[in-house]
């Protein structure tokens, strides 16, 4: 995609505040293709943001390196609380399976808040023998290596959900590494992959409308966008996968304008409006405090660290 994908959202009442922020239009930064999940939910914080500090948000997408780019590029702006950045789980598992990224993902960051959480989905097609996630540890001790996981791409969050599920249950799946899209489904439908490791929002149509069967998803409990679904952790004691969407701006932001940030999102997040669009893409809202997002993100790549050491995988340069 050439050029950055803007959507500007227009408030016309004056924007105020003790300390004179913001004195110009924010810029609220994603490091994904305009459309998905990351931009949808980029939009509809930035309106909030709009609405509730009375300002111009601009969002700006910014694809590329699997986020790292965006997160570069907003580690290096100036720290005055117009520039920010939607993070998401695969910030965390890239601070973990990148040796020498461009930028400290934990200290180039002023952490705001969360804003939801999620799980992700292990499912098969409906015709498939696997029928639950015990047939399909069955199969696996069978066959090592003969069953196969999609994902977004190496060293994606799902790719390592998938060699943690693995690690957990005793097994051998081999994993298919795709660049996204809708092929990872088209492909499980043909028969050409046995399992698809993906969002809510990818597979809950195939799920509810019969064509996909849902083994578990990643959650301790299930999920209320997929009740039907049961958690992995009912079959696998003690196994959690949660992802993240949060809000960041660059380090040294200055401490009164990220507190008047948290107090902005977590009044967003508590509208029922935004909770219910959240949910509707298989997000729960959730905040928190700067704090807590900051020991969370780096409690997050140790533990990918911990699963790409258990699983043996190259870092990436």
């Amino acid at each position: 995609m050439t050029g950055a994908w803007l959507l500007t959202v227009m408030i016309a009442s004056p924007a105020t505040s003790a300390d004179q922020w913001p004195q110009k239009p924010i810029t609220l930064m994603h490091g994904f293709g305009a459309g998905g999940n990351a931009d949808t939910i980029s939009r509809l914080v930035a309106a909030g943001l709009a609405e509730k500090l009375g300002a111009t948000v601009t969002v700006d997408a910014k694809p590329g390196a699997g986020g790292n780019l965006a997160s570069e590029l907003v580690s290096r702006a100036a720290p005055d609380g117009h520039t920010l950045i939607l993070l998401t789980g695969g910030h965390a598992v890239s601070g973990a399976l990148y040796k020498s990224l461009r930028f400290d993902p934990v200290q180039a960051f002023s952490f705001v808040s969360l804003i939801g959480t999620f799980p992700f989905v292990v499912a098969t097609r409906a015709d498939s023998p696997i029928t639950d996630l015990s047939s399909l540890i069955a199969a696996a001790k069978a066959a090592p290596g003969k069953l196969t996981f999609s994902s977004v791409g190496f060293g994606s969050t799902q790719h390592l959900i998938g060699e943690l599920l693995s690690l957990s249950a005793g097994i051998k799946l081999t994993h298919v590494p795709y660049r996204g899209g809708m092929q990872p489904l088209t492909d499980l439908l043909g028969g050409n992959i046995d399992l698809i490791v993906d969002t809510i929002t990818v597979t809950r149509q195939g799920i509810n409308g019969g064509t996909l069967r849902g083994l578990g998803v990643t959650s301790a409990e299930p999920w209320p966008a997929l009740p039907t679904v049961p958690s992995i952790g009912t079959r696998i004691p003690g196994f959690e996968v949660i992802s993240w969407i949060g809000i960041a701006a660059p380090a040294g932001t200055p401490a009164p304008v990220i507190a008047r940030l948290n107090e902005t999102l977590r009044a967003l997040v508590e509208d029922a409006a935004f909770q219910q669009k959240l949910d509707d893409l298989g997000v729960r809202a959730k905040a928190s405090s700067p704090a807590e997002m900051r020991d969370f993100v780096a409690g997050e790549i140790t533990r990918w660290n911990g699963v790409i050491d258990r699983a043996a995988l190259s870092r990436i340069d």
